[in-house]
């Protein structure tokens, strides 16, 4: 855990504009986008101490780029988790010969090799900006192509700006190691085919799912099931035979069951959000990052809160770095053990049963957001809450759980209810994204409950990862 940080307070509305400036540089600045881009650099250090051109600032910047793109990329969520975890090894790696007590994990990931022919001077900047220009470009699938010019246009132009005092041979060494890394830790992603498979084909027509009372299945093909193999994909940490899990609620029709009483829970609830339109319903929304195209991912959703926790915190590019490694890793073994259960105990979605045995016009507050109201997976345990507390765990470890943080991921966004929400603890903050799915109708209790169990099981595995020593004992 970091001690004796000291929070700044920042003028958040002038820094909320300043980070739309980066973002959308191109487009804020027809004519000239370097005057643009130098123009939000100069107030982000200003408002904020964190030069864009500072080693923290390039991974800053770089995380908000990614966040503005993710949301219109495919392969959510598992891909998601995944693409995470490798963007930031690879960041790390680039950085990590700079950085005072923490090492390569090439010595521990078999299959990574990242020994190579660094040059003797790098400028860490520059090296960073390659590699994550690499990186967007290959993890973030099915981009337009005006969005992937977005990732080489924003590289072009810091580089030009890291590199006007800079020696050209600096400048090249630097980029090339960059982009050495970032190619390297590709290559060590697509070792990995059963998610290369998957990733391609992430609703495969091979799988059809057992049959039974209160099991999950799909009504037509754009509802089939999503990373039904998921299981089989690499973990960084802790694999799916590591972790446990707790049986759910057996399926009762009957009324006076448990499992009924459950879904009488979510009814009511979904029902008492819409109605209200009050907390309840803004809870439900400001979480619910299920709509690509239109919200980031869930677990991209805990890179833009560990990104605000860059700048709270004023972190430096190692803590910055260790703080994303253990989050990508964190993100990633929980889709993979979060999906093995998922398939494992088939639990249906409420919506299926509440239309069959409670009411058959019943919507989820997800539907006017979704063209297709049920996700294309079981329920137990759930995705949102097992990333929430698998993230959570990390933030926890690394800060402590007071905190005073208020996350402003979708500020000033009018498609759905995205006002700020403070927090008090990273505990609350993960237990209030667990359970928001059932003011949002889409989850039971006893999903969010394990899933919540789960995820901290997995951040409790990868927080003892010594990221100072070569084998992480």
């Amino acid at each position: 855990m970091l001690c004796g940080i000291k929070i700044f307070e920042m003028n958040k509305i002038k820094l909320l504009c300043l980070l739309a400036v980066v973002m959308f540089f191109v487009q804020a600045c027809d004519d000239d986008p370097e005057i643009a881009l130098s123009e939000a650099a100069d107030e982000l250090e200003e408002v904020s101490g964190l030069s864009l051109y500072s080693e923290t600032g390039i991974v800053h910047s770089w995380t908000n780029q990614f966040l503005e793109l993710e949301q219109y990329a495919s392969g959510r969520p598992n891909g998601a988790a995944r693409a995470i975890a490798y963007i930031y090894l690879a960041a790390y790696e680039t950085a990590v010969p700079q950085m005072l007590n923490l090492v390569s994990q090439d010595d521990r990931l078999r299959g990574l090799r990242i020994r190579g022919n660094r040059a003797d001077e790098i400028n860490t900047e520059v090296a960073l900006n390659a590699c994550f220009e690499t990186v967007l470009s290959h993890f973030l699938l099915n981009l337009s192509e005006d969005q992937v010019n977005q990732i080489e246009t924003f590289a072009s132009q810091i580089e030009e700006e890291l590199s006007i005092d800079l020696d050209e041979e600096l400048v090249e060494n630097s980029r090339v190691w960059g982009e050495y890394v970032a190619d390297q830790v590709i290559r060590y992603s697509q070792s990995d085919d059963k998610a290369e498979t998957q990733i391609l084909d992430p609703q495969p027509l091979s799988y059809e799912p057992p049959v039974g009372d209160g099991f999950w299945t799909y009504s037509a093909d754009p509802e089939r099931a999503l990373f039904p193999y998921w299981e089989s994909v690499r973990t960084f940490v802790i694999s799916p035979d590591e972790t446990t899990a707790v049986d759910p609620i057996a399926y009762s029709e009957d009324p006076e069951s448990d499992y009924y009483a459950q879904m009488v829970e979510i009814y009511e609830a979904n029902n008492a959000a819409r109605e209200e339109d009050g907390e309840q319903l803004w809870i439900a929304e400001f979480w619910s990052d299920d709509v690509e195209g239109l919200m980031i991912s869930p677990p991209a959703r805990q890179v833009s809160i560990a990104n605000q926790l860059v700048e709270q915190y004023e972190l430096g590019l190692d803590e910055t770095l260790s703080l994303y490694v253990k989050l990508g890793f964190a993100l990633n073994d929980a889709a993979v053990s979060a999906w093995k259960y998922k398939y494992e105990y088939m639990v249906m979605r409420p919506n299926v049963f509440i239309h069959e045995f409670m009411d058959p016009d019943f919507q989820t507050n997800l539907y006017r957001l979704i063209y297709w109201p049920n996700p294309s997976f079981p329920g137990y345990p759930s995705g949102h809450s097992t990333f929430a507390s698998a993230a959570g765990g990390i933030f926890i470890d690394f800060f402590g759980n007071a905190t005073n943080f208020t996350d402003r991921t979708h500020e000033d966004r009018e498609e759905f209810r995205g006002t700020p929400r403070p927090f008090s603890s990273f505990e609350e903050l993960a237990e209030e994204n667990a359970f928001s799915r059932i003011p949002l109708g889409v989850h039971m209790r006893m999903d969010c409950a394990e899933g919540l169990r789960l995820g901290y099981e997995i951040a409790d595995a990868v927080n003892s990862l010594d990221l100072s020593s070569p084998d992480g004992i």
